[in-house]
């Protein structure tokens, strides 16, 4: 039996997720007190209930006393996997804004404080996760397909080889799909940067903290959440997709770190080749 919870801050996208699970053939419940939640769990176990999904939350405000030694127990007996979804405070302040949802803490004078006082009191929450996402980069739909392509196919998935390269050296032969990233701005021509490479800190930061990276990489992101599925859907068993730069030392091989991390959440087998990254920075 596959048990989910799933919490996170509110805004963050849990229904979404839930409804998304309830496509992937789960029985979900949103608001569930977590004090009941272990008596539930016994009784699906002896059920035929195959995949079932529970929200719990702020809005839940008893379950705070005693959850943490709950969660505990129902990880430990039953394997549940606990999924924390979490977002930027811009990204939540627009979304509450588009809605005009009212936050579940409505005794603070904004959102901001709301906020903040909710993150402070599921933080535990967030420290036992076994899967923390980000869903500021995801779109609505994006966040959808990856729910369905991470809990709703068979066990039996497709690997993925990511490369990163250099142009100057030449596109990779096995390459399945190209993504050229040269119009991120170029750690190569900034002082300390330069003889480092993209999986240092230091470059990464530089690579993702501007404007072009902001607007690029939650459409590659969704992209390739949507693109993933469909070749394996047709039986493809292996994908390799390919991340090119001028040298290949910096940029790509940061924009296919942060592909890691999303892919594997997906459960994706995935393996990383920086290909260049030890040759002549360019």
């Amino acid at each position: 039996m596959k048990i989910l919870i799933l919490s996170g801050i509110s805004g963050s996208g849990k229904t979404t997720f839930l409804k998304a699970l309830e496509d992937a053939g789960f029985f979900c419940v949103d608001n569930f007190p977590l004090v009941l939640l272990h008596k539930f769990v016994e009784l699906a176990a002896e059920s035929s209930l195959a995949k079932s999904a529970f929200v719990v939350d702020i809005r839940e405000r008893e379950f705070f006393g005693e959850g943490k030694e709950l969660l505990g127990k129902i990880k430990k007996k039953y394997g549940a996997e606990v999924v924390f979804l979490e977002s930027s405070d811009e990204t939540i302040f627009r979304r509450f804004k588009e809605t005009r949802r009212a936050h579940p803490f409505l005794d603070v004078s904004s959102i901001r404080e709301a906020l903040g006082k909710e993150r402070d009191q599921v933080g535990w929450i967030k420290e036992i996760a076994d899967k923390v996402i980000e869903t500021s980069l995801f779109t609505t739909n994006g966040l959808r397909n990856f729910v369905i392509s991470t809990y709703g196919m068979s066990d039996k998935r497709m690997k993925i080889q990511l490369i990163s390269f250099g142009y100057a050296y030449g596109i990779p032969l096995e390459a399945d799909i190209v993504q050229d990233v040269r119009f991120l701005p170029n750690p190569f021509f900034v002082e300390g940067l330069k003889e480092k490479t993209g999986l240092s800190e230091d470059v990464a930061d530089y690579v993702r903290s501007n404007e072009t990276y902001d607007k690029f990489f939650p459409m590659l992101l969704d992209f390739f959440v949507n693109l993933v599925p469909l070749f394996e859907r047709e039986g493809k068993s292996y994908l390799t997709i390919c991340i090119g730069c001028t040298g290949g030392r910096h940029r790509s091989p940061t924009i296919v770190n942060e592909l890691e991390g999303h892919l594997r959440m997906m459960d994706y087998g995935v393996t990383v080749l920086h290909r260049d990254i030890d040759k002549e920075a360019r």
